[in-house]
């Protein structure tokens, strides 16, 4: 999934579809940055990152913090976290 893919459901009426976005668009972020910090220690990387590794390691930490939030919240809430 593409973060264009969510845009719909951002826009819903239904707060459950906003929802599921939010958290579609988060995991896509985390998957993202973590690929990038693999490279980043590495090497890898194909630009110099301004900001430090442990800097975007600890935001890595704090997405990840919120989506474990979110899947609880979702198991509470009976909202589907599986792609459609």
């Amino acid at each position: 999934m593409k973060l264009i893919e969510t845009v719909e459901m951002m826009n819903s009426a239904d707060y459950k579809e906003r929802f599921r976005a939010e958290y579609f668009q988060l995991k896509i972020r985390i998957e993202g940055l973590d690929a990038m910090l693999k490279k980043y220690k590495e090497g890898t990387l194909s630009f110099t990152p301004s900001c430090s590794y442990d800097l975007l390691n600890n935001q890595l930490i704090a997405m990840e913090t919120y989506r474990n939030y979110l899947t609880e919240r979702a198991e509470i809430e009976n909202i589907c976290l599986i792609m459609k």
